[in-house]
C-alpha cells in the first residue's frame, strides 16, 4: 500500500521577465493557470495535503487557487531566498504528517502524473527521489551527478566544474520525500554558494551524508518545461494545443482540421464526437460521443450530449447543457439554459436563462429578455413549443407545451399549453403612397444636389 502524499507546490517567484502585473504561475496555458496544470498533475497522487507557498502577488494567487480547491492551505514565502527556503515555509502546514512529500513548481506546468507515480515507486528503494532529464542544451540547468543508480550530488551551473557541466543529465527541481526528513534536510541546508541562497538542490548531498540514498527517475524533457517569458507561454501553449489534439485523435475523435482546435485543460471530447475547423473550447466542456461541433464555434462551460449539433458559427456560454438530438444553428447564442431532446434552435438567436423543452422550435431572431439590468430572470418554453420568428420573449414568463407565437411577437405574460400568442399592431397599407413618398424624396435630392 502507498504511503500518504502532501503536494508542495512553490508559486512565489515574481516572474519580472513576463513583463506583466499579473503574477507568473496566473498565467494561462488551455484556459487555465500554470499553477492548476502543476496541481492537476499532483492529483495523480491522491495527496492528503496540498500546501501552496506563494510570495509574489500572494493575495491574487491564494484567491485564484482557492477558486480551483477550496482545500488548499497557503503559506507564504515574505523573502526570496532561494527554493530550500521556500519549501521550508510549509514546515508548520505540515506539521505531523506521516507520508512522503513531493515538491513541484507553478511555473513548470507540464510534469505528468504518470511520471510523478513513477518517483512514488522509486521512494520504495530510496530516501530521496528527484526527477531529471537528458537536455538537448543543458545550459545553466542544474546537472545531475550520479554513480549508477546513486545519486551523489546536484550542482547548480553557477558552482559546477568544467566536467559537471558536460554532464546533459539535469535537474528538474522536483523532489520527493519523506515529509518529516525533508524538513529535517533542509534545517541542514547552508547559503555558502554563488548565489548565497539557500538550494534545495543540497538535501542530496547532506542525505547521502546522513547515510540515505538518493536517485533520479528521468522523463522528456518537455515535461520540465519552466515559464519565464511571454515567448515560452506561448511555446508551452502550442506544445499543450498540440499534446491535446493528439490525445483526441487517439481517443476515436474526428478533427477536420486538428491545427485550428483549440483545447482547454479539462476539454472532454466523446468518442466519435466530430470537430470542425476552427472550434474553441474554454473551460468546462464536455461533448459526448457521437455529437458534432460545426465550425467557428466558441464553447465554455457547457455539455453537449450524443446526436446534439452545434453550429457553425454557435456559442454555448457557461451553464448551456443540450440534450440527446438538440440543434443550435448558425449565429446563435445559449447561456445557462437547457434545451431538452430535439430541442432546436437553428438561426440567429440568443436563449439565455432559459429551458427549451422536448422537440420545441424556435424561430430566427428569437430573443429571451432576460435582464433588467439588476436582475436576471428565466424563460420557460414547453414541449413541442412553436417560436415564431423575431419573437421577445420577455422574462420572467412561460411558453407552454405545444403552444405558439406568431412572428414578431413580444411575449409579456404566460402562453397556457395549446395556445397561440400574438401581439404585433394591425398592418395598414397606404394605397399608392410608397410611388408618392419615394417621388417626393427623389425630387428633394435633385434639388440638394442641383
Amino acid at each position: 500500500m502507498s504511503r500518504p502524499t502532501a503536494l508542495i507546490l512553490l508559486a512565489a517567484g515574481q516572474g519580472s521577465r513576463m513583463n506583466s502585473e499579473l503574477p507568473k504561475v496566473l498565467h494561462q496555458i488551455g484556459g487555465a493557470p500554470l499553477a492548476v496544470h502543476a496541481l492537476s498533475a499532483g492529483a495523480a497522487l491522491e495527496p492528503a495535503h496540498v500546501v501552496v507557498v506563494t510570495g509574489h502577488g500572494a493575495d491574487q494567487v491564494e484567491a485564484a487557487l482557492s477558486k480551483h480547491d477550496d482545500t488548499l492551505s497557503f503559506a507564504r514565502q515574505v523573502e526570496q531566498n532561494g527554493t530550500a527556503h521556500a519549501v521550508d515555509q510549509a514546515r508548520a502546514a505540515l506539521e505531523g504528517f506521516e507520508g512522503d512529500a513531493v515538491v513541484l513548481y507553478g511555473d513548470t506546468p507540464f510534469v505528468s502524473g504518470e511520471t510523478l507515480e513513477r518517483m512514488a515507486e522509486a521512494r520504495a528503494e530510496a530516501d530521496v527521489v528527484v526527477l531529471g532529464f537528458e537536455a538537448a542544451v543543458p545550459g545553466r540547468y542544474g546537472r545531475l551527478i550520479t554513480d549508477g543508480a546513486e545519486l551523489v550530488k546536484i550542482v547548480e551551473a553557477k558552482d559546477a566544474t568544467d566536467d559537471e557541466l558536460a554532464v546533459t543529465l539535469c535537474n528538474s527541481g522536483v523532489v520527493m520525500c519523506d515529509a518529516a526528513t525533508l524538513f529535517g534536510l533542509i534545517a541542514k541546508v547552508g547559503n555558502e554558494n554563488a548565489s548565497g541562497e539557500y538550494y534545495l538542490t543540497d538535501i542530496v548531498e547532506i542525505a547521502r551524508a546522513d547515510g540515505m540514498r538518493a536517485t533520479v527517475v528521468a522523463c522528456d524533457e518537455a515535461e520540465t518545461l519552466g515559464i519565464n517569458t511571454r515567448a515560452e507561454l506561448a511555446a508551452a501553449e502550442a506544445a499543450f494545443q498540440a499534446r491535446k489534439r493528439a490525445e483526441a485523435l487517439e481517443n476515436g475523435v474526428t478533427l477536420a482540421q486538428p491545427e485550428t482546435t483549440y483545447f482547454a485543460l479539462d476539454t472532454v471530447l466523446g468518442r466519435d464526437a466530430v470537430i470542425g475547423p476552427q472550434v474553441v473550447f474554454g473551460p468546462g466542456v464536455t461533448v459526448e460521443s457521437g455529437a458534432e461541433i460545426k465550425a467557428f464555434c466558441h464553447l465554455e462551460g457547457c455539455h453537449v450530449a450524443q446526436g446534439a449539433v452545434v453550429g457553425p458559427y454557435a456559442r454555448l456560454r457557461p451553464g448551456a447543457e443540450l440534450e440527446e438530438g438538440a440543434k443550435v444553428g448558425n449565429f446563435v447564442e445559449i447561456k445557462n439554459a437547457t434545451l431538452a431532446e430535439g430541442a432546436k434552435v437553428n438561426h440567429l438567436s440568443y436563449v439565455g436563462d432559459a429551458s427549451v423543452g422536448a422537440g420545441a422550435n424556435v424561430g430566427a431572431g428569437t430573443i429571451t429578455c432576460n435582464y433588467d439590468g439588476v436582475f436576471k430572470h428565466r424563460t420557460k418554453i414547453g414541449a413541442g413549443a412553436f417560436i415564431g420568428s423575431n419573437t421577445l420573449l420577455v422574462a420572467p414568463v412561460e411558453v407552454g407545451a405545444e403552444a405558439m407565437t406568431g412572428s414578431g411577437t413580444v411575449v409579456t405574460d404566460d402562453v397556457p399549453d395549446g395556445d397561440l400568442a400574438l401581439s404585433r399592431p394591425r398592418q395598414i397599407n397606404k394605397a399608392g403612397f410608397a410611388r408618392k413618398l419615394m417621388a417626393m424624396l427623389r425630387a428633394k435630392k435633385m434639388k440638394k444636389d442641383a
